[in-house]
Parts: structure tokens; C-alpha cells; sequence
């Protein structure tokens, strides 16, 4: 608690003689303050056996008396321990508040067991009552220090168990077959080991962004666990009774900075390493300029199409290959034409509608692509063909590099 301020000589005797015969009472103290605790909250008797609390209030307590009398220039041995403490507590659990409790606890029996070592004596009474500043600021500087190193110890905890809890949620994802992963991270996660989930892989450009977009994600029918990639960002979703995909695409769709592909419902924490590969695939279907979010049982002939690098290639170079020599302006209107048409269902007219041309426009493009791609869009298997070859095209590095 430390002499920090002038005390007449006569005060200082006093005051030694009290805090010295105070020493004796220190068991006694000891005893009496984890009474009060107990009574107070049945918390402390969870946080610690009572021969170790008992001890560590012991040594407390004397280092405390020990420190009211204590020469100005020596250091602080309360406070030290108190920062020892604090630490202590908050690795062991303790309420940071029942920790101030107990420094208070204890001042109060400190200061109640020296009053009365005066005895009644007026002068032995007002030298501890002059010295009651010095001995409550102790006992602050004391909570304080205790209360500080409670909270850094906290926060490095907390920082340590989200690491741990990140590195948990990346071997799921990765899919590592580590015995006991899956049950480690239910336990460490608060989900559920077996259920229904599903993954989510966003397309994140705007890192300023990601606080807003979580606020909005939010529906009590979900949990959602995130993850930020270098390019992206990974959501693992547990589905809540009744709820289907259907309802996730709904809830990310608009809310979201990106496009995201959404992967098929996997039964427990233990396939997400296969629902985020899945999920990736679906997002790898979504052209550069789209932000919806979109899932992979509904992109399957796309998804084939991306999956296979080499063939999208030859498929393109196969379907397009005299299409591809045309100016990349005659190009891109002849692709837009037949994207148009394929997405109003082979309507010419809903096509020309949505391009701003006469249907005889539209009519004369198509005619033109098949006898440029040797195909007929009225026969299926020509049809199948360049739909995919239209999608590996838009997919491709090509597309967004204007080739």
C-alpha cells in the first residue's frame, strides 16, 4: 500500500505498531474474508480450491500490511502482485468484478482489524485516521492494477482461443481427415457436429465492406461462421429446422459485396471441406459482372463446364472457332443476341425487347451464328453445344480481357 505521503513521526509509529501487530492477524483475517466471499458469490469456491485461495489471500493480505508501512522509495510489492493476480484470475475464469469485490472485501476487514488495534485510544485513532486516504488509495491502486492486467490477459486469451478457433474452422474447410477434428471443432465452435450445413464462397473486393454485409446476414433460422480469404470469404452455414437453400440464397442475395456460389446441403462439419469446394465451383459460374449469389444443383451444366479448364478451351475454340476471327464489336453483338435469346427461352421476340431491336434483327443474328458455328439451334445436341460454349466464353480470362 507504500508510505507515499509525509506522516508525522509520532503517526508513523503509531501506524507501524498497528500494522505489525497486524501481521499476527493475518490467518484470522484470511479466514474471515473467503467467508465473506462465499457468501457473496458461490463463484469463488468454483474458480479455485480453497487451499489455494486461501494461500494466495494470505500472501495478499500480508504483502498489503506489509507495504502500509513500507519506505517511499521501495517498490511496489502489492501492486506486482496484484498484476500477478489479475492475471491469474482472468486465465482461471473469474468475473472481473468479483475480482474488484475481493480487493474491497479485503481493504475493508484491513482497515476494520486496524481501528480496532487502537483500542479506543484518541490518540492512536486519529493517527489511523489520518493515515485513511493513504491506506484506501492503496487499496484502488491495488483493484486497478489488478483490474488491468485482468483485462490484457483477457484480451490475449480471447485472441488465442479465436486463433484457435480460426485454425479449427480451416482444417474443416480444407477437408483434412484428422481423427476427432470434427467433434473438437462442435465443441470449440458451439455448433452442432451432425446436421444439416452448407457453405458459402463470396467474391470480396471491398474489405471496408465485410462489417456492414455481417450486420445484414443476420436471421435467427441461421448460423453463420465466417472466414476472410486472401480472395474471397468463406461462410459456414447451419441450417435451422425447415429452412432450405432457397432461403440462405434469399437472405445473402442483395446483402452481400460480391457475387457467391452456394453449395449443396452437406450432413455435418465433417463435409465442409467438400460443400466449400463445391461452393467455389458455383461461384466460378458467375460471370465477372454479376453480384447474386448462386447455387451449384442450379448451375450443374456451367459448373461442368468450369471444372474442366482445357475442354471449356476446346469446346470454345470448337463451336466459336470462325466466330472468334469476327471484329470483337460484331463478336460481342452476336453473343449478346444469342445470350438474350437463350435467357427468354428462345422468344425472338421478348429478345428483341430486351435488346432494343426489331425481332427480324434478332432472327438475322441467330441465322448468322449458325452459319458461322456450322450449328442449328434448333437441333438439341447443337443447341447444348453452343450454350456451353457461350458460358465457357463468358467464364474465360478471355472475356474479361476483351478478347
Amino acid at each position: 500500500m507504500g508510505g507515499r505521503k509525509n506522516r508525522t513521526g509520532q503517526d508513523w509509529k503509531l501506524l507501524r505498531e498497528a500494522c505489525t501487530t497486524l501481521l499476527d492477524r493475518v490467518p484470522e483475517l484470511v479466514d474471515e474474508h473467503l467467508r465473506q466471499l462465499f457468501a457473496y458469490s458461490d463463484v469463488y469456491a468454483r474458480v479455485l480450491p480453497y487451499d489455494g485461495q486461501w494461500r494466495e489471500a494470505e500472501e495478499a493480505m500480508r504483502i498489503g500490511v506489509e507495504t502500509i508501512t513500507a519506505p517511499r522509495d521501495a517498490p511496489r510489492r502489492d501492486l506486482a502482485y496484484a498484476e500477478e493476480a489479475g492475471r491469474r484470475r482472468a486465465g482461471q475464469g473469474l468475473p472481473l468484478d468479483l475480482l474488484v469485490h475481493a480487493y474491497r472485501n479485503a481493504g475493508y476487514l484491513v482497515w476494520d482489524a486496524l481501528m480496532e488495534s487502537a483500542g479506543g485510544e484518541p490518540e492512536r485513532l486519529k493517527a489511523l485516521m489520518r493515515s485513511a486516504t493513504m491506506v484506501w488509495a492503496a487499496v484502488d491502486a491495488q483493484a486497478a492494477a489488478a483490474s488491468e492486467a485482468y483485462r490484457a490477459t483477457e484480451l490475449e486469451l480471447r485472441r488465442r482461443t479465436d486463433e484457435q478457433m480460426q485454425a479449427l474452422l480451416d482444417a474443416l474447410l480444407e477437408g483434412r481427415p484428422t481423427p476427432g477434428l470434427a467433434a473438437r471443432a462442435a465443441a470449440g465452435l458451439d455448433l452442432p457436429e451432425h446436421g444439416p450445413y452448407a457453405v458459402v464462397v463470396l467474391r470480396v473486393e471491398r474489405r471496408d465492406s465485410r462489417e456492414t454485409f455481417h450486420r445484414r446476414v443476420q436471421d435467427p433460422d441461421f448460423r453463420f461462421v465466417w472466414r476472410m480469404r486472401a480472395d474471397c470469404e468463406v461462410g459456414v452455414v447451419a441450417l435451422g429446422a425447415g429452412r432450405t437453400l432457397d432461403d440462405v440464397a434469399v437472405l445473402l442475395d442483395g446483402r452481400c459485396p460480391g457475387p457467391g456460389g452456394l453449395s449443396p446441403v452437406v450432413r455435418g462439419l465433417g463435409e465442409l471441406g467438400h460443400a466449400r469446394r463445391l461452393a467455389k465451383l458455383a461461384l466460378r459460374t458467375c460471370p465477372p459482372d454479376t453480384t447474386g449469389v448462386v447455387r451449384l444443383d442450379h448451375r450443374m451444366p456451367t459448373a461442368l463446364v468450369v471444372s474442366q479448364p482445357d475442354l471449356a478451351q476446346r469446346l470454345v475454340s470448337g463451336v466459336f472457332g470462325e466466330l472468334l476471327t469476327l471484329e470483337p464489336a460484331d463478336r460481342a453483338v452476336l453473343l449478346e443476341t444469342l445470350d438474350a435469346w437463350l435467357a427468354c427461352e428462345g422468344s425472338a421476340g421478348r429478345a428483341a425487347g430486351r435488346l432494343y431491336c426489331h425481332r427480324n434483327t434478332v432472327f438475322n443474328r441467330l441465322r448468322r451464328l449458325e452459319q458461322l458455328t456450322a450449328r442449328s439451334l434448333s437441333r438439341p445436341r447443337d443447341l447444348m453445344e453452343m450454350t456451353l460454349a457461350l458460358d465457357a466464353y463468358r467464364l474465360s480470362s478471355g472475356v474479361a480481357g476483351g478478347t
